[in-house]
Formats: structure tokens, C-alpha cells, sequence
């Protein structure tokens, strides 16, 4: 799967976060996982995702 800047992805551990840095052909992504303020960064490996939820917006 294609992984793009801004999509919103679910991780096999059941946590929700967007895309928004690509390290590498795809090796690595930095991804803005959390709730309500309580916003955090985590890099995380390709093989960590389990789906894209829905694509980023166009344009973005």
C-alpha cells in the first residue's frame, strides 16, 4: 500500500494518527497520533500500519 503526506492511518495496535513525514522510500513515517490536546509525534516503521482510513486532503 501507498502511504501519502496527510493520510490518516489505523496501526495494528489500534491507534489512529496522520501522516506527516516520509523517511526514506516509505521505510519510516512520522505520524501525530492522540485526542482532545493531548497531541503527540512518534516515528513508526511501514510494517506498523495496518490501513489507510482515509486519504489527506488534495492539494495538501
Amino acid at each position: 500500500m501507498k502511504i501519502k503526506l496527510f493520510d490518516r492511518v489505523k496501526l495494528k495496535d489500534g491507534r489512529e494518527g496522520d501522516i506527516m513525514e516520509i523517511y526514506g522510500d516509505q521505510e519510516a513515517f512520522e505520524v501525530t497520533l492522540g485526542d482532545f490536546g493531548r497531541w503527540y509525534d512518534e516515528t513508526i516503521e511501514y510494517d506498523q500500519i495496518e490501513k489507510v482510513i482515509y486519504p489527506g486532503k488534495k492539494g495538501e
